[in-house]
């Protein structure tokens, strides 16, 4: 008798309760082992090289589970991008940017951005892929959008703080800021590996990240002052 989907689903959804106690459904905990699996995977391989065998076997999850998830391989993918996106966008808002005064706002917002791409690659590699397919799949994504608008609401006010008080010049436009405080920082560690051979230097040692992240603030802060 051919096993349906929904079945497939409540299998895979179990999880141990107790040694001898019963088995419960767990479906948040499935999803999320699978985007995590999937994360690593689309990181290391790209949207390209990841297959959702691989992504089945590193999540202990069977494929008619990630398909009843995510409907299919561009699914995941979505799914892995909204989430790093959310993660990213999360910590900002958590830096409570309001409460500082206008420059140690920005200046903080600088920093933390750099910061974000040091150590974890995951979130350098996955823009990387989605860049190489023209962000083929990332304008699927209603969620991406929306979640920048808050950023770029937030620079602006920063912004508008600072004019009031003369600390910064008028007529900044807060989105060509954004890209340009991303730019910086992702791609420093974007292309960490061949600066480092034709600098001669190793750009991933703490003194090299640290000289660089002052100088990127200092850059930055200089360019906005009044």
């Amino acid at each position: 008798m051919p096993v349906s989907t929904s079945d497939c689903r409540e299998k895979a959804d179990r999880r141990p309760s107790g040694k001898n106690g019963p088995r419960t459904r767990d479906p948040e905990r499935t999803r999320a082992n699978i985007l995590s699996a999937a994360t690593t995977e689309f990181s290391a391989h790209g949207f390209a090289g990841a297959s959702i065998d691989a992504i089945a076997a590193r999540s202990g999850a069977n494929k008619r589970m990630i398909y009843h998830y995510f409907g299919n391989k561009r699914g995941v993918w979505l799914a892995a991008l909204e989430n790093a996106y959310e993660r990213v966008r999360t910590a900002e808002l958590q830096l409570h940017l309001d409460e500082l005064d206008p420059e140690a706002a920005m200046s903080t917002l600088v920093a933390f951005t750099f910061d974000s791409f040091i150590g974890d690659r995951t979130f350098i590699n996955l823009l990387n892929s989605e860049n190489l397919h023209q962000a083929r799949y990332i304008k699927n994504s209603s969620r991406i959008k929306s979640m920048h608008s808050p950023l770029i609401g937030m620079i602006q006010e920063i912004l508008e703080r600072g004019v009031a008080q003369k600390i910064f010049r008028p007529g900044i436009d807060p989105a060509q800021l954004w890209i340009s405080i991303a730019g910086l920082a992702f791609f420093y560690f974007s292309n960490v590996f061949t600066l480092s051979v034709i600098l001669d230097r190793d750009l991933r040692s703490t003194a090299n990240i640290r000289e660089r992240r002052a100088h990127v603030v200092e850059l930055l802060m200089t360019g906005i002052r009044a």
